[in-house]
C-alpha cells in the first residue's frame, strides 16, 4: 500500500488482482462527483482523474465537488474557499484542451449562514469559475462518534434547521444554483425538513446519506438499513431533491474493502450495495438519480473500471432511456452542462 497521507491508496498490483472487461463501453457517462486536491502529503490531479475516467468507460464530462483543498491562505476568511474554485477552473481549462474527460462544472463551498456577505462569496465563485460554477456544498455532516470515523464530519448539530442557513439555501435557488450536502444516515429526517422548507432550490443528496457501518454502527446494519429505507422514501416525496448514486465504498460505510487482500469484483459490489441503489431509484425515479464515482475517496476500496461495471450491472434491467438518464442525462440537466 502506497501511503499518501491519510489517503493510503493501494498500489497498482493490488487493483490489478481484479481486471474486468469493461461492460458497455459505448454508454456515455457524466460523472457528477469527484474531487481534486494538492496537499502536502497527498494529491489527486488531472492526470490521476484521467487515468481513472479513461480506464475503459466512456466518461465524457465530470463535475468537481468541493473538498476543502486549495483555499486561499490570506484575505477575508469568508472568501478563502474561492481559492479552490480558482484552482479547479485552471485544471478544467486544461481538461478542455486534452484527450480525457472534461471538467464541465464546479460545486464550491460557502458558509451559507453568512447573511449579507453570502452574495459576495457567490459572485466571487462565479467569477473565479470561468462559467463553470454551478452550486454550493455546505456539508451538514455532524459526527456523533468522530473517533470511530475515517472522515469525521465537522458540522454543528442542527445546521439544517438554522434559520440563517435556510436563508442561504433559499438564496441559492433564487440565483439558479444548486445546494447539496454530505451527511449521515441519522440526519436524513433533518435534511428532508430542509428540502421541504426551500422548495424553490434544487437539493442534491450525496452518497445516499452515508449509512454508517463502523464503530457502534457495525452491529446495527439491518436496523440502520430499515430506517434508512423509510427516510429515503420520505425524502423522495420532495420534488426538488435529486439523488446521487454512489459513495458507498468509503471506509466509514463499513464494508472493509480498503483493508482486504484484494479489491472487490463488480459482482461483490452489486451483492453488497444493490439494495441501496435499487431502493433509491425506485423512490426517486431514474430522472432524479445520477451515478457518481466519489473518486478518489472510493478509490480507497475499488478501481473506477470495476465500480462502473457494478453500476451498469445493477441497472441492467432498466430500459435505454432510464439508464441514459442515470449515467448522464440527470447530471447534465441538474448541473446545466
Amino acid at each position: 500500500m502506497a501511503s499518501r497521507g491519510m489517503f493510503a491508496f493501494q498500489g497498482p498490483e493490488w487493483y490489478s488482482q481484479v481486471d474486468e472487461e469493461v461492460l458497455e463501453p459505448e454508454l456515455a457517462i457524466v460523472d457528477p462527483h469527484h474531487h481534486l486536491w494538492r496537499l502536502p502529503d497527498s494529491e489527486y490531479l488531472l492526470a490521476d482523474l484521467w487515468a481513472d475516467t479513461g480506464s475503459g468507460h466512456r466518461v465524457e464530462q465530470t463535475v468537481f465537488v468541493e473538498c476543502g483543498a486549495s483555499y486561499s491562505s490570506s484575505g477575508p476568511k469568508h472568501l478563502r474557499p474561492v481559492g479552490e474554485t480558482e484552482f479547479v477552473a485552471r485544471v478544467a481549462a486544461e481538461s478542455a484542451d486534452g484527450p480525457g474527460a472534461r471538467i464541465a462544472g464546479i460545486v464550491a463551498h460557502a458558509d451559507l449562514r453568512l447573511g449579507d456577505q453570502l452574495s459576495e462569496v457567490l459572485d466571487a465563485h462565479a467569477e473565479a469559475g470561468r462559467g463553470l460554477f454551478r452550486g454550493i456544498r455546505h456539508a451538514g455532516s455532524h459526527t456523533e462518534h468522530p473517533e470511530m470515523l475515517f472522515l469525521p464530519g465537522r458540522a454543528p448539530a442542527n445546521l439544517f434547521s438554522d434559520p440563517s442557513f435556510r436563508k442561504g439555501v433559499r438564496l441559492l435557488g433564487a440565483l439558479g444554483y444548486t445546494y447539496e450536502s454530505w451527511h449521515y444516515h441519522y440526519q436524513l429526517g433533518e435534511f428532508t425538513d430542509l428540502a421541504r422548507s426551500v422548495p424553490e432550490t434544487t437539493i442534491i443528496l450525496d452518497h445516499f446519506g452515508t449509512p454508517l457501518g463502523v464503530g457502534p454502527y457495525e452491529s446495527q446494519r439491518e436496523d440502520i438499513f430499515a430506517a434508512w429505507k423509510a427516510d429515503v422514501a420520505e425524502l423522495a416525496r420532495c420534488p426538488n431533491v435529486i439523488a446521487k448514486l454512489g459513495g458507498l465504498a468509503m471506509p466509514d460505510n463499513g464494508f472493509g474493502w480498503h483493508l482486504a487482500d484484494r479489491p472487490p469484483t463488480s459482482d461483490e459490489i452489486v451483492e453488497a450495495h444493490q439494495d441501496y441503489f435499487l431502493h433509491t431509484i425506485d423512490c426517486f425515479g431514474p430522472d432524479r438519480c445520477m451515478f457518481e464515482s466519489n473518486f478518489p475517496v472510493d478509490r480507497l476500496s475499488v478501481s473506477y473500471r470495476v465500480l462502473f461495471n457494478a453500476f451498469k450491472k445493477m441497472v441492467a434491467n432498466f430500459n435505454d432511456g432510464e439508464r441514459s438518464a442515470m449515467f448522464s442525462g440527470t447530471a447534465a440537466r441538474t448541473y446545466r452542462l
